[in-house]
């Protein structure tokens, strides 16, 4: 009753406000119009407050009552260091824009808080704008950052440039950190306009300058948990190091088949092995993924931990795992010479790369040879490198898979599956942390084939269980949107390059058609990125509706139950149907649990993909701390109203602020990505070659600042590729 009395409370005063004879008073007015006597005010006090927060009436500098008009929203915001953000709305009533907040308007809101939005009237064109009337929830709990130590108390200066507000933290909260330490705070009171943020120091992380530390840092930044809990660490340690006879049973044994494993060589957790003969003209491949499921139960502490994780992690000096090390690096890696537990997909492919029979099984496997990426090129590109001589007999083998890898590419490339050729980073690192060498790592024949063979076992695994009609999870990649691709082919037509589609929706086809026709040109990268943006990302579902950059109608991630959790997940529904065990309970079981898997699952690898990325933007802006004033060639990657993005062969790149450019005023044309100067009509454009020469770098801020050099050096497309190492 109570309850409800103060509801009509809050309804009474609310239509008071929107009396059209009603103007702004303070409180005391207020009681005095509505005859309430000082003794009951503080019940009119409670019930303003109370719309205040929900965002319904505002109380203003001067003290004044006034009721809020306008359309309210609620999402996400994200700040930026200068102050103001924006906010993702949970709807998509602004048409997928973000909504504007500037700095005098975001109420005390920090980064990734969910909030209410008050949208005001913008002119026509321009931005939706909105004010923050209300914080649901606190995104944040925890802050990294580096602890400043006075004499009684201390504060901590957030890594996150987003978060503005330095945090307060009391001697006794401290946990005795020093002066210049790495600390994780809980925070404890989100400060107000005139109060900082209070927290308390949880995890001391060490001195900023010890080795490892920055990306310890930038990984706890991002809320990836290392460090396993004691349950699960004891659960981990009780799985045998061996196959136990009793996990025999039931299983096919291919302890017979000559199965390699290929992979980096720094790696450790060998989660495929490839077998291969060919009979006739049938290709009889199988693709053997470690049989996680075996050793982590569903609902076990090694179960909730990993799905908590989502995927393994995998940093510039360090992997997070997801999966304690006796498990990833020991009974579920692939090791050579030991009998491991695998769930097999056994494929029979024709000279045209059709499977025309396949069968998944439970399996005992036994790797012959623990093969890396360099020997397998070696063998198949060199018969007289040490690697063609070591391994003479496995020789017929690699070239064989080699054959089938062709004929598998040749298909997907003519059913229209886009191939985005993008060199990843490879970046070296002293025993202490520092950067030696920044370069391209390229794919080779060899990181092809172990493709070639993954994506066609996880499209064979997808589409028996989408058949079947049972409960699964898939690897969606939806078509983009016909804007985003519209957009695209005016820029490309902008820059000479002719390309169309033939109806409303782009196909994967015509994508790749695009791509072939800029090979080898120097915009090839820049363009290849642009084409890579206007590409929704993909992500788990419970339907299965297709993987656009593959052009496959059936698609999953079965190959890699080590890492990540879709994958295991994927093995116990597989198993649970080959055991005859999906009766209508587990089925309604799992139809309960897999959106929320799914859902979660993709929000993780985005979690890992964003730190990951953090950590090479980090680690690449304090190798250009080596080189400032040094000089090198690079191409235009991105044109904005702000600057010119250089990026140099060993993948860096830096920004070229519009200031710094020669003595013209640049104008920033949008239609074709342009900066064009207003008096010399000079033009900067994507993929023109420039030489640039480094003028800052801040490893902290993550940011790389080049200029022109004064004289541009025109150098042959031969030569200004070849790859770049800084000693």
């Amino acid at each position: 009753m109570k309850k409800e009395k103060f509801e009509q409370r809050k309804e009474m005063l609310l239509r008071l406000l929107e009396d059209p004879l009603y103007r702004p008073m303070r409180l005391r007015d207020l009681a005095m119009l509505l005859n309430i006597p000082k003794p009951k005010r503080k019940a009119l006090k409670e019930v303003i407050q109370t719309l205040a927060l929900e965002g319904k009436l505002e109380i203003g500098e001067d003290g004044k009552i006034r009721r809020v008009q306008g359309e309210y929203l609620d999402g996400v915001f994200t700040a930026h260091s200068q102050g103001f953000g924006f906010v993702r709305p949970d709807t998509a009533d602004t048409n997928g824009e973000d909504i504007f907040i500037p700095k005098e308007r975001t109420g005390q809101a920090m980064h990734q808080d969910r909030v209410r939005v008050l949208l005001q009237n913008t002119s026509k064109g321009k931005r939706q704008e909105g004010r923050i009337v209300k914080i649901l929830e606190h995104g944040a709990t925890q802050i990294v950052g580096t602890y400043q130590r006075n004499r009684s108390y201390g504060f901590v200066i957030p890594d996150n440039g987003r978060i503005t507000s330095d945090i307060f933290i009391s001697k006794e909260h401290s946990k005795d950190a020093a002066h210049g330490d790495k600390v994780v705070v809980e925070l404890t009171g989100y400060g107000s306009r005139h109060k900082s943020p209070e927290g308390k120091v949880v995890e001391n992380l060490g001195n900023y300058r010890r080795p490892g530390v920055d990306i310890l840092s930038i990984a706890k930044g991002y809320g990836i948990p290392t460090e396993f809990p004691p349950r699960v660490q004891q659960q981990a340690r009780r799985i045998p190091d061996h196959v136990l006879e009793g996990d025999f049973a039931g299983r096919l044994d291919l302890r017979h088949q000559t199965i390699v494993t290929i992979d980096g060589e720094d790696a450790k957790d060998l989660d495929d092995g490839i077998s291969l003969v060919k009979k006739g003209d049938i290709y009889h491949l199988g693709v053997h993924i470690a049989d996680v499921s075996n050793y982590v139960q569903a609902g076990s502490a090694l179960d909730k931990e990993a799905l908590k994780r989502g995927t393994s992690v995998y940093l510039v000096d360090r992997v997070i795992p997801m999966l304690p090390v006796q498990l990833s690096n020991g009974i579920c890696s692939l090791n050579q010479g030991e009998d491991r537990l695998a769930l097999s997909c056994l494929m029979e492919i024709n000279k045209h790369g059709k499977v025309v029979h396949h069968r998944i099984a439970e399996t005992v496997i036994r790797v012959q040879e623990r093969m890396t990426y360099t020997d397998v090129r070696d063998i198949l590109e060199d018969p007289a490198s040490p690697a063609a001589k070591k391994y003479k007999d496995l020789g017929p083998l690699f070239h064989l898979m080699a054959e089938l890898s062709g004929i598998l590419r040749h298909k997907r490339h003519r059913r229209g599956a886009i191939d985005f050729d993008f060199p990843e980073s490879k970046i070296t690192l002293s025993p202490r942390g520092k950067p030696l060498e920044v370069k391209a790592y390229e794919r080779n024949v060899a990181t092809d084939l172990i493709e070639d063979f993954m994506l066609l076992a996880n499209e064979t695994v997808a589409q028996e269980f989408s058949c079947r009609g049972l409960p699964f999870l898939y690897r969606t990649h939806e078509n983009p949107d016909p804007e985003k691709i519209t957009a695209l082919l005016a820029l490309l037509h902008s820059q000479g390059i002719s390309a169309q589609k033939q109806r409303d929706e782009i196909t994967p086809g015509e994508v790749q058609q695009l791509l072939d026709k800029i090979q080898g040109k120097p915009q090839e990268p820049m363009i290849t990125r642009l084409a890579l943006r206007t590409m929704k990302r993909a992500r788990y579902t419970v339907e299965c509706s297709g993987h656009f950059g593959l052009a496959a109608r059936y698609y999953c991630h079965f190959t890699s139950p080590i890492r990540r959790y879709p994958d295991l997940q994927i093995h116990r529904i597989i198993k649970d149907q080959l055991r005859g065990r999906m009766h209508e309970e587990r089925i309604a079981r799992y139809q309960e649990i897999l959106e929320a898997v799914a859902e979660k699952s993709s929000a993780l690898e985005r979690r890992a993909e964003e730190t990951e990325r953090e950590t090479e933007k980090f680690k690449k802006a304090e190798y250009m701390t080596y080189h400032l004033g040094e000089e090198f060639d690079g191409v235009i990657s991105g044109v904005t109203g702000w600057g010119l993005y250089v990026e140099l062969p060993n993948t860096i790149e830096g920004l070229v602020h519009v200031n710094t450019l020669e003595d013209d005023y640049y104008i920033y044309q949008e239609d074709t990505c342009e900066l064009v100067g207003k008096a010399t009509k000079k033009t900067y454009r994507l993929g023109t070659p420039v030489r640039i020469r480094v003028a800052d770098a801040d490893p902290l801020q993550k940011t790389i600042d080049f200029t022109l050099a004064r004289e541009e050096k025109e150098e042959n497309e031969e030569k200004f590729w070849s790859p770049l190492h800084c000693k």
